[in-house]
């Protein structure tokens, strides 16, 4: 039987595992996001927000099917759609913090700070919340990662129907920022199952 402080050395260093695995993750999708942003501006500046939720919605149906079907006729890989989701993510957090139509052309250092920005406030949400739960999503299938991310974007869904209004229900940006989290994790446990 492992003693409490095995225990939690075990858990401390999961988590350090987690970190590391999460900042390489974004690393390669901020490379990503930055590549698209040199061949096509800052052409996504123009997107509603329900344009970019109904993007992601899309991403992430089609990430459903194939785990259903088993099968899949398109190219893209599921790891580059869930690295799709999560820079459409920062997108839709970018637009709510700037909102669309203005500045459609942006630097890409200021492009970049807005990316980090938001990157940065989804790890301090995944830190406390993997504080309080314990690694908790290392025990889930990556088809329930993907059900709840159709559940959060159903949700943003009717809360930007409702004019952006909840009673008791944290705001769309949360969402998001739990999007890119499932995002981050499905794509941890698809790499250590490959």
């Amino acid at each position: 039987m492992k003693s409490e402080a095995a225990i939690q050395s075990s858990a401390s260093e999961m988590t350090k595992n987690t970190s590391v695995h999460y900042n390489e993750i974004i690393d390669r999708c901020k490379d990503l996001f930055i590549n698209k942003m040199k061949d096509y501006g800052t052409a996504w500046r123009i997107l509603r927000l329900s344009s970019i939720t109904d993007q992601i919605y899309i991403k992430a149906q089609r990430i459903r099917s194939i785990e259903e079907k088993g099968v899949q006729k398109v190219n893209d890989t599921i790891e580059g759609e869930f690295m799709g989701i999560i820079n459409y993510c920062v997108i839709a957090l970018i637009q709510i913090e700037m909102g669309s139509e203005e500045n459609l052309e942006m630097p890409a250092e200021e492009v970049t700070r807005h990316f980090e920005f938001h990157v940065k406030k989804s790890k301090e949400l995944m830190e406390n919340k993997n504080h309080d739960y314990g690694e908790a999503w290392r025990g889930m299938r990556t088809s329930s990662m993907t059900d709840l991310i159709l559940m959060k974007l159903l949700r943003i869904k009717q809360i930007e129907d409702n004019k952006g209004s909840t009673l008791v229900s944290e705001g769309i940006d949360a969402n998001y920022y739990d999007i890119v989290n499932y995002s981050v994790f499905a794509l941890i446990k698809l790499e250590s199952e490959n």
